[in-house]
């Protein structure tokens, strides 16, 4: 009886946990969370039925990847406003064309 009891829990963990972390987060936050999960929840339950313990870590693995690359875009953008534009000078006017010829 204690089987059944646990292999229900299982099934019910995984949906709620997803729902709680998704709920639990706002949007900007939640940003590599899923990619993660996902990838994590796969690995974890290949690597030994660990799918629950797999999504949590890859959630916070995936987070933390994107607020990584999420930084390293700021950086490129504030160096990129840094450095100076070269100004472009005002194109000249072009030589007049001699008494009899024609301009090409």
């Amino acid at each position: 009886m204690s089987r059944t009891i646990n292999s229900k829990l299982k099934l019910l963990a995984v949906p709620l946990l997803s729902v709680a972390l998704l709920a639990g987060t706002g949007a900007a936050a939640a940003k590599g969370c899923i990619k993660g999960a996902v990838v994590g929840g796969v690995a974890g339950h290949v690597a030994g039925h660990h799918g629950v313990v797999g999504a949590a870590a890859g959630c916070v693995i995936g987070h933390h990847m994107a607020k990584k690359k999420q930084q390293q875009q700021l950086q490129q953008q504030q160096q990129q406003r840094q450095q100076p534009q070269p100004q472009q000078k005002p194109a000249e006017p072009a030589p007049a064309a001699a008494p009899g010829q024609t301009q090409v």
